[in-house]
């Protein structure tokens, strides 16, 4: 089950699996003048949810937090479906600590969130799930196939799917100085790519061929994150369970436009040694000095990479499958 207007209508269908679409909107924080309509279309997927529950009779629901998980939850709740809740950030949304309030079951991507939980709640940490084609990606294979050397440096920039304008033009903003020192991969998302273009047109000839600029990859990013020795990005939650996987260093720079979950993210993987944190007001002046200031120490990388890689669960995605496979069979025998 997906939200209209979301990433998931996209992708889902894309992978092969079948998508319903409720319609849902947050009632948290928003303004007065959307709160009615916000409203309007959270009954309206309340009573959709319940519909589908209804007639797909689920043995049981897996829930991973937004607009959508609240309505789906509460129907499902009111059917006597059981429901496992996975909290992918460090710190859950507000959606989720509603969700755990009727969940029977809470998986973790890490330890630190079980603060945030009810007293009540049976919880297992699993890791952050990755996909299965970054599991097999190999760091000589995809240097060879880009055709970078073994002692090459490979700075990884991610706009994320759609953009993080700061972050790009921050780069942007410094890249001849990077170019003389390393290859950068950007990708950028897809609201900023035309810029991007025009910027890599521009270019010193003598550097143009370091920089492998994209919108986005999908299939490819696996490759990407192997080859890298740096990573700089958000710190949505996936950084808790790709970056460790690849035991990659990462400068990450918290968005600052909404709840704290971000920089809740990227402090965890700070204290671990496994990243630096750069506010996003920052990033025009610092992002060069900090990333040839890490290049310039290779002791500090391979630390930050040992830190890393002490992380990483590359079994997460199977240990939530077994969690909700058990809790379905529990459905299953009641109905």
């Amino acid at each position: 089950m997906g939200g209209r207007g979301g990433m998931e209508e996209e992708l889902v269908p894309r992978s092969g699996l079948r998508l319903e679409l409720i319609p849902a909107a947050g009632l948290h924080g928003v303004g007065w003048r959307r709160l009615p309509g916000n409203a309007w279309r959270a009954l309206r997927g309340l009573a959709q949810a319940a519909a589908l529950v209804r007639r797909l009779r689920p043995d049981a629901l897996l829930v991973t937090g937004g607009y959508v998980g609240v309505p789906m939850a509460l129907a499902a709740r009111l059917q006597r479906v059981p429901i496992l809740m996975f909290i992918p950030d460090v710190e859950p949304a507000l959606a989720l600590r509603v969700i755990g309030r009727v969940a029977q079951r809470i998986v973790l991507a890490t330890d630190d969130s079980r603060r945030y939980l009810p007293s009540r709640a049976a919880s297992t940490t699993t890791g952050y799930p990755v996909r299965e084609d970054l599991l097999h990606a190999e760091r000589r294979a995809a240097r060879v196939q880009q055709g970078w050397r073994d002692d090459d440096f490979v700075l990884l920039v991610l706009g994320g799917s759609r953009g993080a304008r700061s972050i790009n033009r921050a780069l942007l903003g410094c890249l001849p100085d990077l170019l003389r020192e390393m290859h950068v991969v950007h990708l950028s998302g897809v609201l900023d790519w035309a810029e991007v273009e025009q910027a890599a047109k521009s270019l010193p000839q003598d550097v143009r061929s370091r920089y492998h600029p994209a919108a986005y990859v999908h299939e490819a990013m696996g490759s990407m994150l192997a080859a890298a020795d740096l990573v700089v990005s958000r710190a949505g939650a996936s950084v808790l369970g790709e970056y460790p996987l690849f035991g990659l260093p990462a400068v990450l720079v918290p968005y600052p436009h909404a709840w704290r979950y971000q920089k809740v993210n990227a402090d965890y993987l700070v204290r671990r040694g496994a990243a630096l944190l750069l506010e996003d007001e920052t990033l025009d002046t610092a992002l060069r000095s900090t990333v040839l200031e890490l290049k310039a120490n290779p002791s500090r990388l391979s630390a930050m990479r040992r830190s890393a890689a002490g992380l990483a669960r590359s079994d997460a995605a199977d240990c939530i499958a077994r969690e909700f496979t058990a809790l379905a069979k529990t459905g299953g025998a009641r109905a």
